[in-house]
């Protein structure tokens, strides 16, 4: 290992022998000056690690040195050594992008974890993180294995969650691989156990977990109140991973005060998941009350324009009280600014519902635009790129702006979606849904391993459009293509991000409620 190269300025430096001679022996460099000209002269001409400063200097200041030393080279750890403990002197320390702060008299140990902390702190947490998830690697194996609940399946998905997002954080490639590995490993199992109790909950919804359309029910009404108005916000083609990044930037301004998940229903398509969240029925119900509004795959037209109907009908159907509310579609910057501008007006309601649909274009965008590909070409960057939307957009500013106020804020997503790896042909008449990970028609000719059918789609609660109407849903990472041009296709999809079909990604998603601080 290279020997770190250490920077330390005091104007009593002599008295610092003991500490100078400790570090030598744990077998570091230390370059020693007496004043801040002098460290300024240093760190222009030798290259270092770490610079220790103190803060009452003759000359220039520990303060005065940092700000030159920031300007030349900001990525050098820099610690402030004093014996004043004013808090005015941290803040400004703070405020002047220290590193670390100590308090005289220093002793050796306490320096020597400081430099650790600050010149090997990566390499430490990456060796911790890659032996902490080697030794979970077996009990996540054996637990798959098991007959989960699916509350057991929840809390699996979370797991493997929490070390997707240890592990993007070190340079492990091993990891990353095995972690993939194993989330593979899962969506199989977990498909397994969609195909066995997934009708047994439809028809006994006492045995199921929430579903789709039973949020407003379970979620959103019981915390109704006069006098703090709810603001259920949804967002688009959310996965569990990216809301766990987005929710950073949320607390800064928000008390989380509950995060539970539910389980979207099939297909995990917005047509049919996000209107049964504003209708509060599974789509067979929503065809036979709405017979003008429904639209099935094979129909003309836009799939959710009566997201605002449904909502109404679930409100004086199921809340049985009159409720002021309103509901608005976000799908540009403009329509944003205008949410953020009729706050005052929404601040009157009790209830308002808020879509945003950024996410699903950009999944979208990310499967027909080579750009996007490049900036989102894995799991990290896909998450990366939800956060900076996030950070840069109308709705962190209306967050920001409704957190001056007495409200609760409900967020949530309709469905997940899974970056796809492995092709799997079938057949289809003209009228085949187009989706690649879910297939509703006639005379279906499918690999059937590959997927979970559904001959009778009242089975399901979804619609028949036609007696011999099927629905077939994709397991695992796997995606429909036609024979027809079949590798140009299976290519052209490949490693991209969809929806529609079974996997831990799309059926398990967030439910979040918060509270301002």
């Amino acid at each position: 290992m290279d020997r770190k190269h250490i920077l330390w300025a005091d104007d009593e430096i002599e008295y610092l022998k003991p500490h100078i001679l400790f570090l030598e022996e744990k077998n570091f460099l230390v370059k020693t000056v007496n004043n801040g000209q002098d460290a300024v002269e240093a760190f222009k001409s030798e290259p270092f690690d770490l610079v220790f400063l103190d803060e009452n200097m003759p000359g220039l200041t520990g303060l005065e040195t940092l700000a030159i030393l920031k300007s030349i080279n900001a990525s050098i750890p820099t610690v402030l050594v004093t014996k004043n403990e004013a808090e005015h002197l941290m803040e400004d320390a703070i405020g002047s992008q220290i590193d670390d702060y100590l308090i005289k008299p220093v002793n050796p140990k306490q320096i020597l974890l400081t430099i650790k902390k600050l010149t090997e702190n990566r390499r430490l947490v990456s060796e911790k993180t890659s032996m902490a998830y080697q030794q979970d690697f077996l009990k996540l194996g054996m637990r798959m294995n098991e007959n989960l609940s699916y509350q057991e399946w929840v809390e699996t998905y979370k797991k493997i969650v929490y070390w997707e997002l240890a592990l993007q954080k070190i340079e492990d490639d091993s990891m990353h691989e095995v972690l993939t590995l194993q989330k593979s490993d899962a969506n199989a199992a977990f498909s397994k156990f969609i195909e066995r109790n997934y009708l047994r909950w439809l028809k006994n919804p006492d045995e199921a977990p929430l579903l789709s359309p039973k949020l407003f029910q379970k979620k959103v009404f019981p915390g109704l109140e006069k006098g703090q108005p709810t603001f259920f916000i949804l967002i688009d083609n959310l996965r569990y991973d990216q809301w766990k990044v987005i929710n950073d930037a949320i607390t800064d301004y928000y008390r989380l005060v509950e995060e539970d998940n539910y389980f979207s229903i099939l297909p995990t398509a917005t047509q049919y998941a996000r209107n049964a969240i504003f209708s509060g029925m599974m789509p067979l119900e929503m065809a036979e009350r709405f017979p003008k509004e429904w639209q099935n795959d094979e129909d003309e037209g836009g799939k959710n324009l009566y997201e605002d109907v449904f909502l109404e009908d679930q409100i004086q159907r199921m809340y049985r009280r009159d409720i002021k509310h309103s509901y608005a579609k976000i799908l540009t910057m403009e329509q944003g600014k205008e949410v953020l501008d009729s706050l005052p007006n929404l601040l009157q309601n009790d209830l308002n519902v808020l879509v945003y649909n950024f996410v699903d274009m950009l999944s979208h965008a990310r499967t027909d635009m080579a750009m996007i590909r490049e900036l989102a070409s894995d799991e990290a960057a896909y998450r990366s790129l939800t956060l900076s939307w996030f950070e840069h957009s109308p709705l962190i500013d209306t967050l920001k702006s409704l957190s001056q106020h007495n409200v609760r804020v409900v967020l949530t997503t309709d469905h997940g979606t899974i970056r796809v790896k492995k092709p799997s042909k079938i057949i289809g008449d003209r009228k085949t849904s187009t989706n690649l990970r879910y297939k509703q028609g006639r005379n279906l000719n499918y690999v059937g391993k590959d997927v979970f059918a559904i001959r009778n789609p009242h089975e399901a609660m979804l619609p028949r459009p036609h007696m011999s109407s099927t629905f077939v849903f994709a397991k695992n990472e796997l995606y429909f293509v036609y024979p027809n041009n079949y590798n140009y296709y299976a290519n052209y999809y490949l490693d991209t991000f969809q929806h529609g079909g079974i996997s831990l990604e799309e059926m398990i998603v967030p439910i979040a409620t918060y509270l301002p601080k």
